[in-house]
């Protein structure tokens, strides 16, 4: 897969005037007054690619489903994930979100914790404000998801012996979900909840997981490669907090005794300087970055195989071209 020679607006340019719809709607939604607007405007600098917003558009154009409503179901998607970076931060000790501090930095981690549960408030208050209730359906089921895969992932701080499958699980549920619901949600909007999705609704879910943890793989890569500067987040979080992301479990398993401790030392021994300098002093990371490239790009050609069912469209092509963005993002 080559590395797309396209900016993201390019790649966006077919749903260009829906997206600023969504962002009307999404202004609308983040609009208050006093302190609590205050927080709120800082959050809404976090908003970055839109990637999530979207591939509800995207989806919707590519099946011919798209209607006038799915802006709004495209800024639920948003105020989701949204909640999930405020919470995210807190949950990784990230000082620094889009290049600008973190909301318990700024304030604290109660008022972190709040701003997410009332961004998904929001979230569910808009949707319950929309001509079908399948998105509320669809994306309260998601929402748990989430949440139990980022318990989960907790539940497995320092797990060494964890499997790529039990790894991939946890990516799934926490970062591939919200990929896979936009695209059912482009792909079947307004359908009711009740009626059973499509065929081609399944192959569009099926599409946003493999895309989504394919972005989550490459995430926990730049998370050992990546500049902060670059990547527009805070680097490096994942072995200060003893989460043991894919590049890492693959080096593990192929090093021996002497090299597993190592490993282990570097994640939980006393350290006055970066575990991550540790990390990288205790093994050559390198296999597990190529290995975890390499899966990456199999879940890519994989989502690609899954659009091909689809009518030759510019908003077909897009979806191609973001597979394409995804494999050689550097934030």
């Amino acid at each position: 897969m080559s590395p797309t020679t396209f900016s993201l607006e390019e790649l966006l340019a077919p749903v260009q005037a829906d997206l600023e719809r969504m962002r009307q709607v999404l202004i609308e939604a983040l609009s208050t007054e006093g302190l609590v607007g205050e927080r709120t405007a800082h959050v809404a600098r976090f908003r970055g690619k839109e990637l999530r917003a979207a591939m509800v558009l995207l989806c919707g154009q590519a099946t011919g489903r798209l209607t006038d409503e799915h802006p709004k179901v495209a800024a639920v998607l948003e105020l989701i994930h949204l909640a999930t970076l405020v919470h995210d931060d807190v949950l990784d000790g990230a000082d620094v979100r889009r290049n600008l501090p973190s909301v318990h930095v700024v304030w604290d981690e109660q008022t972190a914790i709040l701003m997410g549960d009332m961004l998904y408030s929001r979230a569910f208050h808009l949707s319950t404000c929309l001509s079908s209730n399948l998105a509320a359906r669809v994306l309260s089921m998601g929402a748990q998801r989430i949440c139990a895969g980022e318990l989960e992932q907790a539940a497995r701080r320092y797990d060494f012996g964890m499997s790529q499958q039990e790894y991939e699980g946890v990516a799934s549920a926490k970062t591939a979900e919200l990929y896979a619901a936009a695209c059912e949600l482009g792909a079947r909007y307004p359908d009711s909840p009740e009626e059973p999705a499509s065929e081609q609704a399944r192959m569009m879910r099926g599409f946003g997981e493999d895309l989504g943890l394919a972005f989550q793989i490459i995430d926990d890569v730049l998370d050992l490669t990546g500049e902060a500067s670059v990547v527009g987040k805070s680097v490096g979080n994942d072995v200060e907090d003893g989460k043991v992301t894919l590049p890492v479990l693959h080096v593990y398993a192929n090093a021996d005794a002497a090299g597993r401790k190592a490993i282990e030392s570097a994640f939980r021994d006393p350290c006055t300087g970066s575990r991550m300098d540790a990390l990288r002093s205790a093994c050559d990371l390198e296999p597990g970055i190529a290995h975890a490239k390499q899966r990456a790009h199999g879940l890519l050609t994989q989502a690609l195989q899954r659009l091909m069912t689809l009518p030759d469209t510019t908003a077909r092509r897009s979806l191609i071209q973001i597979t394409e963005y995804v494999a050689s993002r550097q934030k």
